[in-house]
């Protein structure tokens, strides 16, 4: 009698099960992205979004549970996306100045660009009917900007580089600088054009004045 431990192993196919393959939920989030970015959050349908995807409403639903998640997944896809590029910046081998002057130049440009302002309008006019999107939104991952920011000036005071017994604070503060002046003028309207790549360096170049001025070591 063949015992199961006998039996031949069933050949693997490979296919994914349901929910499974990346390239798929990439493909709806791709199609949910243009989709929300042309219409918004309230106006755009399951419909709409199934058609810019190219895939059939019953396959959004094995990987997303309803529009909102989908949009929570896209905003979280993006915000994984720029904290990849920003952490590329913080190169521990440039000195620091240089390097915090990438970083905070890629993550200002990225926060005022248009896509970024569209998605927190969002986010901020659907809170009254979803606070969970909004919480969802802003809710701190644990790889983020700030996350990487601090890790690197973790690795600057163990260096003798800055001092400062708070880095998270530290990260949030120079993220903070790097925006002042652009980003609530941007989101609520004030100023409607993309800020130009010299104001982004002048804020910038302020930040980190103000940042060292703060944290840097004595000479």
């Amino acid at each position: 009698m063949q015992t199961t431990e006998d039996r031949p192993a069933a050949p693997h196919t490979g296919r994914r099960a349901a929910g499974e393959d990346p390239a798929k939920r990439e493909q709806i989030l791709d199609g949910a992205k243009r989709v929300f970015m042309e219409q918004g959050f309230e106006a755009a349908s399951m419909n709409d979004i199934t058609r810019a995807a190219g895939v059939s409403k019953g396959t959004i639903y094995v990987y997303f549970e309803n529009k909102e998640d989908l949009f929570g997944s896209m905003i979280e896809r993006e915000r994984g996306r720029i904290t990849e590029t920003v952490r590329h910046a913080l190169d521990g081998r440039k000195p620091i100045a240089e390097t915090l002057n990438e970083f905070g130049t890629l993550f200002a440009t990225h926060m005022t660009a248009d896509h970024t302002i569209r998605a927190m309008r969002m986010v901020i006019a659907a809170n009254h009917r979803l606070p969970t999107l909004c919480s969802r939104f802003f809710s701190a991952t644990p790889i983020n900007p700030v996350s990487v920011l601090q890790d690197y000036l973790d690795r600057q005071a163990a260096a003798g580089i800055i001092v400062c017994d708070d880095t998270a604070q530290a990260a949030k503060q120079f993220i903070e600088l790097t925006t002042v002046g652009l980003f609530k003028p941007r989101i609520f309207g004030a100023m409607e054009e993309v800020p130009s790549r010299a104001a982004i360096e002048k804020n910038v170049v302020s930040a980190i004045r103000m940042f060292l001025a703060a944290y840097g070591a004595e000479p």
